[in-house]
């Protein structure tokens, strides 16, 4: 892949008195091998010295550890330039700033004001009806990466943006797939890490952010606030891997809940929708349209599982032993409540810029890209954990069932998942059809894994 060459553009500003916050710095992505190859370019002062204006090439080691893999790069260590360098490395460097009373840490998550978290606040303000949005559309997220200032009302942050699901660019490679926005396996509060790098002004940070890695071996863990599990590297457009589970072979939803097999030798989890697409399948095959159901007398065996638990954030480097303690932020003639826009740069790579314009996100004309939930919405409540290998967080629903697309029990067999925190899952049927003399119309059965074939304890 070819490396970029052109520097970052920022957005152009509306109006002169818009809430943009100034940043006059920009980032380049660097490609390492050009590293040796890179002339030094001098030029004179004015008081007749001479000063190297080579940009210096800089190593940032990601924060971020995802369980997954990518298909070109390793990590998501980034070579970059900052532009102007030598203006950016004469500021002091610093481990927090304190902006309107709220302390922010180097290695910190953030929430960043944008277009249009700004015009929803607006609109809160004068009582106007708001619109639908997507998660997107809230303040933005990012991780601090380095603190530097010049004076308390020039203080920035280089930050790694976090992705919302929506806003990832057409031509994202998804495994063998190429996808564009988010997927049926990102929970509503899923964040997609990335190495999508940025400087912003400080003054459009709007509070601090929890934000926490979701290990998903982690069967029992709900995630009630904003997670993240999958990277995007910016470089090659590659999400990297998560977990495939089921019969239908796609990975697991947050939201949306999952049973495990409990037979040692298995262990697999299922996605409630297709173990009830494949009871159906079975029922109808044995029932079809006119044979009554007879109950069956079955066994309740209970087990209890134990899963253990995992950090849920990787360890991240910290500030030099140069750095400052910290540093107290004051907006320029604006009040201490405004909110400033940051802008986000373009990061230079293949095809970022015109993805980020269509997506909204840092476009062609630096703007402050950074999807975040203003306010992380509550996730979904966890169904009650099956025993032994337990169910725990809700989870993405299955593609279609074991690969038939017609459904011949519409509008003759319902069912509908049970769990309990004592006894086996079971699947609830109720019998729509009319006319069938004898058996029950309602009944009970055990789930029976969908890979292994045995019943789930």
């Amino acid at each position: 892949m070819g490396k970029a060459t052109a520097s970052a553009r920022k957005r152009p500003r509306a109006e002169p008195e818009d809430n943009r916050a100034e940043c006059p710095f920009s980032i380049k992505i660097v490609d390492p091998k050009d590293r040796d190859q890179k002339k030094k370019k001098r030029r004179r002062t004015e008081n007749g010295e001479e000063e190297d204006t080579a940009q210096r090439i800089n190593l940032q080691l990601s924060p971020f550890a995802p369980c997954g893999k990518f298909k070109t790069y390793e990590s998501m260590d980034l070579h970059y330039q900052v532009d102007p360098g030598k203006r950016w490395t004469d500021m002091t460097r610093y481990n927090s700033f304190v902006l309107n009373g709220i302390k922010y840490f180097s290695e910190g998550f953030i929430y960043v004001a944008n277009d249009f978290s700004i015009e929803r606040q607006k609109a809160v303000n004068n009582n106007e009806p708001l619109q639908p949005r997507k998660k997107s559309d809230d303040d933005w997220v990012a991780r601090i990466l380095e603190i530097r200032a010049s004076d308390e009302h020039h203080v920035y942050a280089r930050v790694y943006w976090m992705y919302w699901p929506d806003e990832l660019p057409q031509g994202t490679h998804d495994g063998k797939k190429t996808i564009q926005g988010r997927q049926p396996y990102h929970g509503m509060n899923e964040l997609v890490a990335s190495n999508h790098m940025d400087i912003i002004n400080v003054v459009s940070v709007t509070s601090q952010a929890q934000v926490k890695q979701w290990f998903e071996e982690n069967d029992e863990e709900i995630q009630h606030a904003l997670y993240w599990r999958q990277a995007f590297d910016v470089r090659t457009y590659e999400l990297s891997s998560v977990d495939l589970v089921c019969s239908c072979n796609t990975p697991g939803n947050p939201d949306k809940l999952l049973i495990g097999c409990t037979t040692e030798s298995c262990k697999k989890w299922m996605h409630e929708h297709c173990i009830i697409e494949d009871a159906l399948r079975r029922t109808y095959k044995r029932l079809g349209t006119d044979k009554p159901h007879v109950a069956e007398v079955t066994t309740k065996k209970e087990e209890e599982g134990d899963e253990g638990k995992r950090p849920l954030s990787p360890t991240e480097t910290g500030a030099d032993g140069s750095t400052e303690h910290s540093i107290d932020v004051k907006a320029e003639a604006a009040p201490s409540d405004a909110v400033h826009v940051s802008t986000k740069d373009n990061v230079e790579m293949p095809k970022l810029a015109a993805a980020r314009t269509a997506d909204g996100r840092a476009a062609s004309e630096n703007t402050n890209n950074t999807d975040t939930p203003s306010k992380p919405a509550a996730a979904t409540a966890g169904s009650k954990s099956t025993p032994g290998r337990k169910p725990g967080r809700p989870r993405k629903k299955g593609a279609e069932a074991n690969g038939d697309s017609a459904r011949p029990w519409e509008g003759l067999f319902e069912a509908s998942l049970k769990t309990a925190d004592i006894g086996p899952p079971v699947i609830e049927f109720r019998d729509l059809r009319e006319g069938i003399v004898g058996g029950e119309k309602t009944w009970t059965e055990r789930v029976k894994c969908l890979l292994c074939g045995d019943q789930v304890n």
